[in-house]
């Protein structure tokens, strides 16, 4: 989810082997993050792909991760239901590029 200059997304509580996520030892090695959203169509010309930079923290407690686990509660009915029990991870965006 993106939220000002953050985008913000929370380990759920879809069924893991385990919290101990690769995901999250890769942040603790590297902080350097990149997400990408694409669209793919049939049509080429309506090809698309947004890619961000920046600075990945994980949140396991605190204010923070409460504030992002509210903002990501409004955006999405699953979250408000059952809250994520892993932490939130958060990439203060840094650069953006896009293609068309």
């Amino acid at each position: 989810m993106l939220q000002g200059e953050w985008i913000y997304t929370a380990v759920d509580a879809k069924p893991k082997s385990t919290m101990a996520l690769r995901r999250l030892a890769n942040i603790a090695a590297h902080a350097e993050a990149a997400v990408l959203v694409d669209h793919y169509d049939e049509d080429w010309a309506d090809l698309w792909w947004v890619r961000v930079d920046g600075q990945a923290q994980v949140w396991e407690s605190g204010r923070r991760r409460e504030e992002a686990l509210e903002l990501l509660a409004a955006k999405y009915h699953q979250y408000r239901t059952t809250t994520p029990p892993g932490p939130v991870i958060a990439v203060a965006l840094s650069r953006w590029r896009w293609w068309p």
